[in-house]
């Protein structure tokens, strides 16, 4: 395995004095020309959000100067996954979905960037299908309560105090006509393989995703007992309809995950007897091996590159406050190191500014938050010269 750094420019798409930002690691900010890139925009950063507090949805022109270009409102966003932004897969160029708070509940909102015409789907959305004809959605408010900086604020969960409802968890909606349905609830998960550990805890769902082909998705099944702090974690797969589903890791403890393909999951997870590291799992199978064991040695925000053969990840602050970010590629065990940035002391907890880097759809460019520079700014780094020399 090699180690190598290199410092490709680092240019800011957003400026300040207010405060830009995308979400998560798993989406591309890029629509299908490469030129528009999705981000928010609040006037602070400095607290979570509160139920009146409205991001703005716009888009920066990386043609015109990175100009700004306001869409919308939402008072349906936190720091970690922003609102959900999307390009609607079937129209990357033109449709978006984000997440909004309407009539008391959680919607999506699909609207044309072109055209300004928008209409609302009865659920949030978390993540699509790779054609963009289906989402799967599970509650947001929920989360709010359990895993405070990943919800949104301002709607109650009706099953607050069940610790796992058979009414609620994972719904998978159809984007024409907004009819949705229960497809695994929070119940049938937390009686399978059911442990001591699970002894008066609440559990919920989170980190879902959808395969490359949409044939499965994955998510995490979570649940944190109220004496104890922190929580416990399993990964889960299943098919669209939420049939076949497979525990693909279950000791303890799993994190940030990306989909290789169809039948592989990238996770870094904990493993009994091995430790805490990545782990390539084979879908439905227990086969998996640990990847970059000795270069990559902390958890973070992994994804594959398009051509799936690089992984593009960052590292949690180190204790000079500094959040790394770096590739690797699986073929040879080189690992790059492209930049480091300092995360202010100020920004923790649920409003700490994660790097959550992001490919471009042609592989040549990431994306990345920071607040380095004293404000929450969306930078982008051309990444070609470096996959191309190593």
């Amino acid at each position: 395995m090699q180690r190598h750094s290199a410092t490709p420019e680092v240019r800011a798409v957003t400026r300040g004095p207010r405060h830009h930002w995308f979400g998560y690691y798993d989406k591309t900010p890029w629509d299908v020309t490469g030129r528009h890139m999705l981000a928010l925009e609040a006037g602070f950063m400095d607290r979570p959000p509160g139920p009146d507090d409205v991001a703005t949805v716009g888009l920066i022109d990386t043609a015109d100067g990175d100009a700004w270009q306001p869409i919308a409102g939402t008072t349906a966003w936190n720091w970690q996954q922003g609102t959900m932004l999307h390009w609607l897969p079937s129209a990357p160029g033109r449709l978006i979905v984000y997440n909004a708070r309407r009539g008391g509940r959680f919607v999506a909102v699909v609207r044309d960037i072109l055209s300004g015409e928008e209409r609302t789907l009865p659920r949030a959305v978390y993540a699509l299908s790779p054609d963009g004809r289906t989402a799967l959605s599970t509650s947001f408010a929920r989360i709010a309560d359990t895993r405070p900086g990943y919800g949104y604020a301002g709607v109650e969960d009706p099953w607050r105090h069940h610790p796992h409802p058979d009414q609620d968890g994972i719904y998978r909606m159809d984007l024409e006509s907004g009819d949705s349905r229960l497809i695994i609830s929070l119940g049938r998960i937390a009686s399978y393989r059911r442990d001591d550990t699970m002894a008066d805890a609440r559990h919920w769902f989170n980190h879902l995703q959808v395969n490359t082909d949409g044939s499965r998705f994955g998510f995490l099944h979570r649940w944190s007992r109220p004496q104890e702090r922190g929580w416990r974690t399993r990964l889960f797969t299943a098919n669209p309809d939420g049939s076949e589903i497979y525990c693909v890791a279950d000791h303890e403890m799993v994190s940030h995950y990306d989909w290789r393909d169809p039948t592989h999951v990238l996770a870094w997870a904990r493993q009994r007897g091995v430790g805490d590291h990545y782990f390539l799992c084979t879908d439905r199978d227990e086969q998996r091996e640990t990847v970059g064991k000795d270069v990559l040695t902390a958890d973070g925000h992994c994804s594959y590159s398009p051509d799936r053969q690089w992984v593009l990840t960052d590292e949690y602050a180190d204790s000079e406050r500094m959040r790394i970010l770096l590739l690797y590629r699986p073929e040879d065990g080189s690992r790059v190191e492209i930049g480091r940035f300092c995360a202010p002391p100020e920004l923790a907890g649920e409003i700490r500014c994660d790097l959550h880097p992001r490919w471009s759809r042609d592989g040549t460019k990431v994306c990345f938050d920071s607040a380095h520079e004293s404000t929450r700014q969306v930078y982008v780094m051309d990444v070609s010269a470096v996959i191309g020399e190593v």
